[in-house]
């Protein structure tokens, strides 16, 4: 049971899946609203007050990904993907969108429950999306880290971090200098054990680096290390 009241939006046309994924958030104690197309859903996401949301990338109106899109220009809310297509190529593609996490169905219910939770404390841990900066600070060149509420401003200007790419950059930035593999990126922000993970974390990368660089393809701060793995550069 949750320690505080969270509220998952579940989203996909197919309602016996909606209303199944639905009776197992709330044997674990969780509220939950449904939709059924990625208009409502994006509708309820901006009017609710939403703390995660499951949705399907396949369906009618607005699907999956447009309204992970759409919802990325307003909202840093834990995202998981579901879709019936096991490609990597969709995961990356999923995941390059600004979704934090992906699925592909069939799956375990108490795999999806798991993530749920990951998600749900490492977006409360992070203090959601609005904190205001308080406390101790990383300083890397133009880069500033603020350790308690967790944000990121780059150049002076306030960076809009999803959780998960918060989280990174708080390991990096608290390391200057020192070189994560990828597996030990996932392990430590996303809280498993690594399993072919590094797809995932350079989508990650990749989406971080769109933020807070000036020229991406040229990174002056988060860098790759061909073969090792990534670091944010000394300044």
């Amino acid at each position: 049971m949750p320690d505080e009241k969270y509220t998952v939006l579940v989203v996909d046309d197919d309602r016996d899946i909606t209303r199944a994924i639905s009776i197992q958030l709330k044997k674990e104690g969780y509220d939950v609203i449904e939709a059924h197309d990625g208009e409502d859903a994006l509708d309820m996401a901006m009017t609710k007050n939403i703390h995660l949301i499951i949705m399907d990338v396949m369906m009618p109106k607005l699907n999956g990904l447009s309204a992970l899109m759409k919802l990325r220009e307003r909202k840093n809310i834990p995202v998981i993907m579901l879709s019936a297509k096991s490609e990597s190529t969709d995961k990356v593609l999923g995941l390059s969108m600004g979704a934090d996490d992906y699925m592909t169905k069939p799956f375990e219910s108490d795999e999806l429950i798991a993530r749920v939770k990951a998600q749900l404390r490492r977006y409360v841990k992070l203090g959601g999306a609005d904190s205001a900066p308080t406390g101790d600070e990383l300083v890397c060149g133009d880069l500033c880290f603020n350790c308690e509420a967790h944000t990121l401003t780059v150049r002076g200007e306030y960076v809009k971090l999803t959780a998960t790419e918060t989280k990174i950059m708080e390991l990096l930035m608290s390391n200057p200098g020192r070189i994560f593999p990828a597996w030990e990126i996932y392990e430590r922000v996303w809280g498993e054990d690594s399993f072919a993970c590094e797809n995932t974390v350079m989508v990650h990368v990749r989406r971080i680096r769109e933020k807070i660089e000036i020229n991406p393809k040229e990174p002056e701060y988060l860098k790759v290390v061909w073969g090792i793995g990534y670091k944010i550069e000394k300044h």
